[in-house]
């Protein structure tokens, strides 16, 4: 199951994809203008937005620049214009895929499904089994001692990327080049806030690892303690 949020100002699109969505068996949710979809993603944190641009309040360019300021979380962009130079501008500006309509509900499913799958290494069959957790990048599933945890995309990335190198340092700015895809680094505040929310959801807290250690200086390694 996947959690998408719709962002959608005609109430018949939302309503027919809402419902479908949901009958595919996600949890879906969604807003009519741009300032309650991100009040909404913001609180709710989603594993991937769908995004209309037009919107009543403001372009929807202008929610996704906003979006990007505060969070990672993946966009499709639903768009009327099928031209190279939009599609370009909107994947530069911050969109991870896009998608024309009108379009099929199994189109967007499957384009969903293609955003969530980026970033699985080409060994994605092989789970990394570390003390009580075991990652699955085939399904992008975690469990700990048995149970799922609910994992955004990037947390589950950042988690990917520090088991698939067990017991190796990993610096803040690998990460950032890894997870998103930033290869300059500088945004240290990122990895930070996604490791606390890892920690919380490990059971664990910087000052008693479980899992995630921190050597000062360098970066985290994850490791069983």
């Amino acid at each position: 199951m996947v959690k998408i949020h719709l962002v959608e100002d005609d109430s018949e699109i939302r309503r027919l994809v809402t419902a479908s969505l949901a009958g595919l068996g996600h949890d879906v949710e969604s807003s009519a203008s741009a300032l309650e979809g991100l009040r909404e993603i913001v609180a709710t944190t989603p594993d991937v937005v769908v995004l209309d641009l037009g919107l009543p309040d403001l372009d929807g360019r202008e929610l996704l620049r906003m979006l990007r300021a505060v969070s990672q979380v993946p966009v499709i962009v639903a768009t009327a214009r099928d031209q190279d130079a939009s599609a370009i501008s909107l994947l530069d500006s911050g969109a991870d895929d896009y998608i024309v309509k009108p379009y099929s509900v199994e189109h967007l499913e499957a384009r969903i499904r293609a955003v969530l799958r980026r970033g699985v290494p080409a060994d994605k069959g092989l789970k990394r089994v570390v003390g009580g957790l075991v990652i699955d990048p085939e399904s992008r599933e975690a469990r700990l001692d048995g149970s799922l945890l609910d994992l955004s995309p990037k947390e589950f990335d950042l988690l990917w990327l520090l088991a698939d190198r067990t017991g190796q340092v990993v610096s803040k700015r690998e990460m950032m080049a890894q997870v998103w895809r930033e290869p300059y680094g500088g945004a240290d505040r990122t990895v930070d806030v996604h490791l606390s929310t890892l920690r919380k959801k490990l059971g664990e807290t910087a000052s008693e690892p479980r899992y995630l250690h921190t050597v000062h200086g360098v970066g985290i390694k994850l490791v069983n303690s």
